[in-house]
């Protein structure tokens, strides 16, 4: 049997259940994450353990990235009594405007220790590049 010690954190486990954090496909929850450039790519991470990668849905259409993502309760035999039940549980989303910037038709997806990573290269046309200014007629070239 578990003993309960901190009131704290019991308040907070209330709170959770009565705001409703536990998502559905109508209201899912937000997945938390971190968007950062890495080299040529974007890299964004999402946090969630405990989802079986069959669980995670990741759509692209035009520039909305919408990442889904269904936690379910694990299955117990008849015999088990729960003590104790903090883990969420649901449906969790979240969605990205993504810049026109990025190459949404080479999204790569790993999903690694709870932690689904995209990266999504940076296209060609968006990356920095020089332009030379021609001879007396003041012509240019763009070197890409």
């Amino acid at each position: 049997m578990l003993m309960r010690t901190d009131p704290f954190r019991e308040m907070d486990r209330l709170v959770q259940q009565l705001s409703g954090a536990s998502g559905t496909w109508s209201k899912p929850s937000v997945m938390p994450m971190d968007a950062y450039r890495q080299g040529d790519a974007y890299v964004i991470a999402f946090d969630i353990p405990g989802v079986s990668a069959e669980a995670i849905d990741i759509d692209v259409e035009r520039n909305m990235l919408t990442v889904k993502a269904e936690r379910r309760p694990a299955e117990k035999s008849d015999n088990v009594q729960m003590e104790l039940s903090e883990r969420p549980l649901g449906v969790f989303s979240r969605q990205i405007m993504l810049a026109d910037t990025l190459d949404t038709e080479h999204i790569e997806a790993d999903y690694e220790a709870g932690v689904l990573t995209l990266r999504i290269p940076i296209s060609e046309r968006a990356k920095p590049r020089k332009v030379a200014i021609g001879g007396a007629s003041g012509r240019r070239q763009i070197s890409g």
